[in-house]
């Protein structure tokens, strides 16, 4: 159950760190006016991605992979579930964090959008790079 929870929240994080990272270069390049709009959907997007840390580390200690490194250590067949993947998206959950802090501090709407822009962008990239797609994807 877990698992699937985690799947299922996982394509809703997903789409949300999309939609703030698009809308947030969109408005750096625009030069747009941060408006409570944008605001609302980093915000939104930030929260989403910690509720997803939190199954995830719930379904985590519930899983096979945890199960195995503790009975045996660490492997090939667990090492991208049981531990680059876990440490991968909570780096990739802090940089959301501090993109989300650091843009509160910048007094003008572009520096707003570039903050927010970079790190969620960074945060993306790390998240599309360690999805285990075939898993995901299939079941």
């Amino acid at each position: 159950m877990m698992k699937t929870i985690h799947s299922y929240w996982a394509f809703i994080a997903l789409v949300m760190l999309i939609i703030a990272t698009v809308n947030a270069i969109i408005g750096y390049t625009s030069k747009k006016e941060f408006k409570n709009r944008d605001l609302r959907i980093s915000l939104f997007t930030l929260i989403v991605m910690h509720i997803q840390l939190l199954i995830g580390l719930g379904w985590y200690f519930m899983s096979p992979w945890y199960k195995s490194i503790k009975a045996s250590g660490i492997d090939a067949s667990n090492r991208l579930l049981g531990v680059e993947h876990p440490i991968i998206m909570i780096i990739a959950i802090v940089l959301i964090t501090i993109g989300w802090s650091k843009h509160k501090k910048k007094l003008n709407d572009t520096s707003k959008f570039k903050t927010i822009a970079l790190f969620y962008s960074c945060a993306l990239l790390l998240i599309l790079f360690c999805i285990p797609w075939n898993q995901w994807l299939v079941g």
